[in-house]
């Protein structure tokens, strides 16, 4: 069975709430953050990094939740089939983990960045419930987990984001988000 490894509350809810989305069993393994869990040499050999999350799958190891979210979605066919929609996801998964999460959450460049980011997503938003069109599938784990971060832990206003506050509320309403990340 794949375990995930992951601190209480880290990125490891993310992949939680993605292998929920797609009924993939997983056994999670908590490591004890505040007492360097992650940088003992156990954890070392499957991550040398020292950060979560991290998978294993048998002898296979990865790391990074983006990677880890695109390997997911490959290997249980949630991929579209040609190489140009593939290539757009995982643009989408790379710009949550690069552009977007770096932009909202750095305190330096947010208010720079938050117009400059939510603008074209609220553009989107509008015309389609997903980052895809009409279904839910792993971008939208990648993104939407970054921007259902933003009313738990920032008092930022994104009223001039209507269409990303309808985004938040849909995908936070989601069962698996619930219980991966919204605590329910």
């Amino acid at each position: 069975m794949l375990k995930l490894y992951g601190g209480a509350r880290s990125r490891a809810s993310i992949v939680k709430w993605y292998l929920e989305e797609i009924a993939v069993p997983y056994e999670f393994v908590t490591l004890d953050m505040p007492a360097g869990a992650h940088l003992q040499p156990e954890y070392l050999e499957i991550n040398p990094i020292g950060k979560v999350p991290a998978i294993v799958e048998g002898d296979f190891k990865l790391w990074e939740s983006g990677a880890i979210l695109l390997y997911l979605a490959q290997k249980h066919g949630k991929m579209p089939e040609t190489l140009e929609q593939q290539a757009q996801i995982v643009q989408w998964v790379m710009f949550a983990n690069a552009s977007l999460g770096p932009g909202i959450f750095t305190e330096a460049t947010r208010d720079r960045e938050t117009p400059r980011l939510l603008t074209p997503l609220n553009q989107i938003f509008e015309k389609q419930p997903f980052l895809m069109g009409d279904e839910f599938g792993v971008a939208d784990a990648a993104v939407g987990s970054i921007l259902g971060y933003i009313p738990m832990v920032l008092q930022l206003d994104l009223s001039p984001y209507p269409a990303v506050v309808d985004y938040i509320k849909r995908i936070s309403e989601r069962p698996a988000f619930k219980s991966a990340i919204g605590g329910g």
